[in-house]
């Protein structure tokens, strides 16, 4: 048996750029992109089970378990304790657990006139240390990680179509201790203990896991914007990932937000040759007549971005950027060159939802604010689109180790470079 993933209806081949705000509307993903590929959620229950002795590796659980215990994902092993043993709400220094669930083969096009396309896996934020299987094999995120470590950020892996059976069992392995040197952020550690609203611990299935088709030569899921006011410019960051090496084109189109402009208002692209891996490319296009971002007139613009193979065939993904200058002099922040008075609010959403993020996002700006401050702590990317939808500044800071030494400065610079990818 095998079932078709979800047709999102949403990317230029399904809607014109004018219907309706997308990024806004119909993102179920917790990602500040969008592709117009087929996915599926695997959100919903699991089997799960607490490895409180860490046997699970030498017994081959990622061979053949029977799991004692069902769990939501996403959730946490706290709430899993809790709802178990409600005295028994956190955890002493080290806590491994397995989740399971099997999944059927995805259907996909790979007929006529579609580009070659794989499946890939991607857990919206899962950790400290995760390990996955795939029918007991294992497998290796992108980069090439057997343990992917970090807890805040997106993660993926691409199935090989021949290990993949009518029926698959997925396996995660989850492992997080309190280690001060790790990045803890807002969670309890060995120097910092829980109480109140300080130092909770949320372990395990942050954010939502799916499988999506994309292409095997692609732009990846992630954008990085740097405006340049004075020039009427941006520079993008966009990371490519190909399997096939040869001559490609990377095609940039910037919409108006306004739905009665359909048309691109910037066109650019860039022919180049890109060997086999992922590589960051960087590239400049100018925007006439832009108008800048701020608080009072949040001003945005959509990016579609293309990646074209040797044979015509399309990749694309699509998010949206607004244009802005923030510098300080002296005593004052400057937005666009304008002093700016910072109303600013302290925000730490812990385990909330996006849908109430959503609703503190709204009551924060009702309350006059134009800023949020998201303290040492992981938050879903979609918050940055929803903040520039308001009008809202962001202050984003990279979870913290508790302790500082050489290990734990080297592990605060890699989560800030898996904030930064």
């Amino acid at each position: 048996m095998s079932f078709e993933l979800n047709r999102p209806n949403y990317g230029s081949s399904v809607l014109s750029r004018g219907e309706t705000d997308t990024l806004d509307s119909i993102n179920p993903l917790p990602r500040a992109v969008i592709r117009p590929n087929s996915f599926t959620l695997l959100d919903g229950e699991w089997k799960f089970e607490l490895d409180r002795d860490d046997r699970g590796l030498q017994e081959n659980w990622q061979t053949s378990h029977d799991y004692e215990d069902t769990a939501h994902w996403p959730g946490s092993v706290e709430q899993q304790m809790a709802k178990e043993e409600p005295a028994e709400q956190t955890w002493e220094n080290k806590i491994v657990v397995w989740y399971e669930r099997e999944f059927e083969r995805p259907v996909q096009s790979n007929g006529p006139g579609m580009p070659p396309s794989i499946i890939q896996l991607t857990f919206g934020a899962c950790g400290y240390e995760t390990q996955v299987w795939l029918n007991g094999l294992p497998l290796q995120t992108i980069e090439g990680e057997l343990v992917h470590v970090g807890e805040y950020t997106s993660f993926s892996y691409e199935l090989d179509d021949a290990d993949l059976k009518d029926v698959n069992r997925l396996t995660v392995r989850i492992a997080d201790t309190k280690d001060a040197d790790t990045t803890r952020g807002k969670q309890e550690s060995s120097v910092y203990k829980r109480g109140g609203i300080w130092y909770q611990t949320y372990t395990g299935a942050v954010r939502s896991i799916w499988l999506e088709s994309v292409e095997r030569n692609r732009l990846r899921s992630r954008v990085g914007v740097v405006s340049m006011v004075e020039e009427k410019m941006v520079r993008l960051n966009l990371t490519t990932r190909i399997h096939d090496p040869g001559a490609y084109t990377i095609k940039l189109q910037v919409f108006n937000k306004h739905p009665d402009q359909a048309e691109p208002i910037a066109t650019d692209e860039y022919p180049l040759h890109l060997d086999a891996g992922q590589k960051e490319q960087r590239v400049v296009m100018h925007i006439p007549d832009a108008k800048l971002w701020s608080p009072e007139l949040p001003t945005r613009y959509r990016l579609v971005a293309q990646l074209i193979d040797p044979n015509g065939y399309i990749a694309e993904i699509e998010t949206s950027f607004g244009l802005r200058k923030i510098e300080s002099r002296g005593c004052c922040i400057y937005l666009n060159d304008k002093a700016v008075y910072l109303d600013g609010i302290l925000y730490q959403p812990g385990g909330a939802t996006y849908e109430e993020i959503k609703q503190h996002m709204h009551a924060m700006k009702a309350l006059g604010c134009n800023l949020v401050r998201i303290h040492i702590a992981g938050v879903d990317p979609r918050i940055y689109n929803l903040a520039d939808k308001l009008g809202l500044l962001l202050w984003v800071e990279v979870p913290s180790p508790h302790s500082s030494n050489a290990k734990s400065r080297a592990n605060h610079r890699a989560e800030l470079l898996r904030m930064l990818a």
